[in-house]
């Protein structure tokens, strides 16, 4: 159960340290390698590519346009304002366990359709089959259950509605992350392996990730910061870098 508190106490010193908002998105990024279409963006966003295209890749096989969309762990909210601009959904809920990140996403963002609420992933706050897709990024590793979490989604989902996941595993978790999704009742659309393109995202994006860091954060968190962004050097991006650590997205269906 120690989980939860860490993440909310994580979130409230990134709120506390980060006065100007540099850092909206928290995850590891995605770069392509296969000679994906080279993904657009305006210039506001342009900073946070990597990141971005980590939430483009998970999405962009799936039909958004008008659907109801939530987001377990949705952070800082920086994938949540991508998405709602430039996927156009009926509207976008973003749920996440810190009342201190909620507060400051529906301050920070102003987009129509998108909103923000407090809750717990294995427990969500919502009525059944009320949600065309449901997503989540490197968030399901920190709950206590995931056949619980898993539940959840299927409950809340309507049929044949998506749930987009995509997260980082221990190697060999992989079968046994695969079993547990079907068993759960979701039918696998797509699945890939893209440690690769995490490491290479990792690679391009240190240097900026490393400059917020020492920029924020006080001296004496700063490894602790620094591990958690898996910069290189650290026993997290050596993890995926000697593939410890595998990640996966998946596009699931509710069967």
């Amino acid at each position: 159960m120690v989980r939860k508190p860490m993440w909310q106490l994580w979130h409230k010193l990134l709120i506390w340290f980060d006065h100007d908002i540099n850092a909206t998105f928290m995850n590891y990024g995605y770069q392509s390698l296969n000679g994906d279409e080279f993904l657009s963006l305006k210039k506001f966003d342009e900073k946070n590519r990597y990141c971005i295209q980590l939430y483009d890749h998970v999405v962009n096989r799936t039909d958004l346009q008008d659907k109801d969309i939530v987001e377990v762990g949705s952070g800082r909210g920086g994938g949540a304002s991508y998405i709602s601009r430039y996927y156009k959904p009926k509207s976008y809920t973003g749920l996440d366990i810190s009342g201190s990140v909620i507060n400051f996403c529906n301050r920070y963002y102003k987009v129509k359709g998108l909103s923000f609420v407090k809750g717990i992933a294995e427990k969500q706050p919502f009525q059944d089959n009320c949600f065309d897709v449901v997503l989540n990024i490197e968030s399901a590793r920190c709950y206590n259950s995931l056949n619980t979490f898993f539940g959840e989604v299927y409950r809340i989902l309507r049929p044949k509605g998506f749930f987009l996941f995509a997260d980082m595993l221990k190697k060999g978790e992989v079968e046994e992350m695969r079993n547990k999704l079907i068993e759960c009742g979701f039918e696998i659309k797509h699945d890939k392996d893209i440690t690769k393109n995490i490491v290479a995202s990792l690679d391009k994006d240190t240097k900026r990730r490393e400059s917020l860091i020492n920029e924020k954060i006080p001296g004496l968190l700063k490894n602790l910061f620094a591990h958690f962004a898996a910069l290189k050097g650290t026993d997290r991006y050596e993890g995926f870098a000697n593939g410890k650590y595998k990640y996966w997205s998946y596009v699931l269906q509710r069967a």
